[in-house]
């Protein structure tokens, strides 16, 4: 499909739907990534790229392009479900803390209503489902837009530092939080941990002990064991190395007696600095090294400098995150569909209504037989 636009130059719309096409994209989809302020490291092409050949299933490829003249303007990389209902879903998946299309800020009225234009086409057979979507995202604008019946949720919970440097974070806390917390990090200092940034062709191997050492700190313990699998080992083998030497990651070692005993992964983008994953031997904890402020140190390196990045805690709202006063942020869900299809979103919003009903019951059942456990003690 093509549109004409004020510069003259035809906007183009397209589904590819082929793997070995979506893998060749990797350079117009960086520069469409770049120029995209509201991207997010999990929508760079390497990541989803890679998540797919991991988790993705043969068929059901569907990513629209968004072309004006030759350059790519803006892309939303999707994919065909079944279950539980018919619906186009963002890749990345449960592993990916955020979705969204990206839109070229030098073209962005063009781009997003050719991407209006061509979600709707796809809207005909199936619902289009944008789950964690942070807020700011480009597809908020898509949703703006929509001609057809839509609707937002409330997804999950995240939290968020400011972009400042270590110091700084400090300085919001209560004074004898600030204390204690210097005094670990001078800790640190004392034991001789040292921190060093991986480059891009030492990170195979850099990945491999992250995990290693993300299988020890969780063992005998409720770990998520999708990090324990092999396809997602594949997947940050494959990934890591091209967005490292793009700036889209950071892998940071920690040493302690000439031995590495943490590793970190942090994902980046021009104003987002996440922290993905790490791994810690259990050794620190047995000398009391403060593992969550050495990672939080390493971190704001990549957000209080020249650049500054939001320090996202990423998806969950887990008590240890508060120690930092984090602000919440709530990712967004839109469901947009076409007359046709609008039995769908209705479904879809009360599948999530039960599902949120349920969740509520089983904390207060949780709640209930803690305060019983306490009242008998």
């Amino acid at each position: 499909m093509s549109t004409a636009t004020g510069t003259g130059l035809l906007v183009r719309t397209r589904v590819c739907v082929d793997e070995r096409e979506f893998d060749a994209l990797a350079e117009p989809w960086g520069r469409l990534h770049r120029a995209c302020e509201a991207a997010t490291p999990f929508q760079s092409h390497a990541w989803l790229s890679s998540w797919w050949r991991s988790y993705g299933r043969p068929g059901r490829l569907r990513v629209l392009l968004v072309r004006q003249g030759d350059r790519l303007i803006a892309a939303a990389p999707l994919m065909r479900v079944h279950r539980p209902l018919p619906a186009l879903k963002p890749l990345g998946g449960p592993i990916s803390d955020f979705a969204d299309v990206l839109v070229d800020g030098a073209a962005r009225e063009a781009a997003t209503e050719a991407l209006v234009t061509g979600l709707a086409e796809l809207a005909g057979s199936a619902l289009i489902d944008f789950g964690e979507v942070r807020p700011g995202a480009c597809v908020e604008g898509v949703h703006a837009r929509w001609p057809g019946p839509k609707r937002t949720l409330a997804d999950s919970p995240c939290l968020e530092l400011p972009a400042l440097p270590m110091e700084e974070l400090l300085q919001r806390l209560p004074s004898s939080r600030a204390q204690r917390t210097r005094a670990k990090m001078r800790k640190l200092t004392k034991l001789g941990v040292e921190s060093r940034v991986v480059p891009a062709d030492e990170v195979d191997a850099s990945v491999r002990t992250l995990l290693h050492l993300h299988q020890l700190q969780w063992r005998g313990r409720k770990v998520t064991s999708e990090h324990l699998r092999p396809r997602f080992r594949e997947h940050l083998l494959r990934s890591m190395r091209p967005m490292v030497a793009a700036g889209e990651a950071v892998m940071t070692e920690f040493r302690l007696d000439g031995e590495v005993v943490a590793a970190d992964l942090t994902l980046l983008s021009g104003t987002l600095a996440g922290g993905y994953l790490y791994g810690a031997h259990p050794r620190l904890r047995e000398r009391k090294v403060d593992v969550a402020t050495m990672l939080l140190a390493a971190c704001t390196r990549h957000t209080g400098g020249e650049q500054r990045r939001a320090l996202s805690l990423l998806r969950g709202d887990e008590p240890y995150k508060h120690h930092w006063r984090p602000e919440p942020v709530t990712n967004q869900r839109f469901l947009l569909a076409r007359r046709r299809t609008a039995p769908l979103l209705r479904a879809a919003v009360w599948d999530a209504s039960a599902r949120r009903w349920t969740k509520e019951r089983l904390r207060e059942r949780r709640e209930a037989r803690r305060g019983d456990g306490a009242a008998t003690t």
